[in-house]
């Protein structure tokens, strides 16, 4: 075994028995990885409470050549991101990105979703509430684009023929975003109105231009559309907790 220490979020933690936890971590250099952590549910573990979803810091890990579990020997905590669980649009946001990382980023070097996730949860705690709605569609959809899966808005995603500039847009989750007249008849694509295409576009932009105000009604139906392009294009079916959570907002109906 070889000992690699690594800038590392944990994804998601889970009990192996009465005194260990399975850790599944986004790393820089390694892309997602489990860990065994051994120790980590005892009293006086040398990990704390270091290891909850959503921390960041340095993992130490003993990687086994061709085996997919390795050893945690160390987590040094840098940050917390306590300031997430103060509200629920912001938590839902995270975990939302955090399963999309967790499921669909390779196990290989990656920075640049990794760098990506690590930005997004400071810009969740710091974001105003009003906001944050819109910046968590904005983050997603720039992970999405990260791990080789943005949409398609300025040619047909069937054909390639250009799409009209302005008004009404034809847009497809299942075939990846824009089609052009001919395609939308035959696929059964919904039509962005015009307002809904702009918003759409400010939250494809980078995170240096302004996000979009959108009202409940309107984010709501953003959150839907990024949802089901992902469940398209990412889940190939498989459940997905955390962004159907995201998606409903169901804290919101009670």
């Amino acid at each position: 075994m070889s000992l690699v220490t690594a800038p590392a979020i944990v994804l998601s933690t889970l009990r192996y028995s009465e005194t260990s936890k399975i850790v599944r971590l986004a790393t820089r250099e390694m892309g997602v990885q489990s860990a065994i952590a051994k120790g980590a549910l005892r009293p006086k573990s040398r990990f704390g409470a270091a290891l909850q979803v959503l921390s960041e810091g340095q993992a130490d890990l003993l990687v086994k050549e061709h085996r997919e579990l390795h050893v945690l020997a160390g987590f040094e905590l840098t940050r917390l991101h306590a300031g997430l669980a103060h509200d629920l649009d912001r938590y839902a946001a995270a975990m939302a990105l955090a399963e999309v990382m967790l499921r669909f980023a390779p196990a290989d070097p990656h920075p640049e979703s990794f760098d990506l996730l690590l930005d997004a949860l400071g810009q969740l705690e710091t974001i105003p509430a009003g906001e944050a709605q819109a910046l968590g569609c904005r983050l997603l959809w720039a992970l999405v684009s990260a791990l080789g899966f943005a949409p398609s808005l300025v040619t047909c995603a069937r054909d390639g023929v250009p799409v009209a500039e302005a008004g009404p847009l034809p847009f497809s989750a299942r075939e990846g975003g824009a089609l052009c007249p001919a395609c939308a008849t035959d696929h059964g694509a919904v039509t962005l109105p015009a307002d809904a295409r702009a918003d759409l576009l400010a939250l494809l932009s980078p995170a240096s231009m302004a996000l979009p105000a959108l009202d409940a009604k309107h984010a709501a139906a953003h959150r839907r559309l990024l949802a089901r392009y992902i469940q398209h294009h990412l889940g190939e079916g498989a459940a997905l907790p955390a962004l159907e959570f995201w998606m409903r907002r169901q804290w919101r109906d009670v």
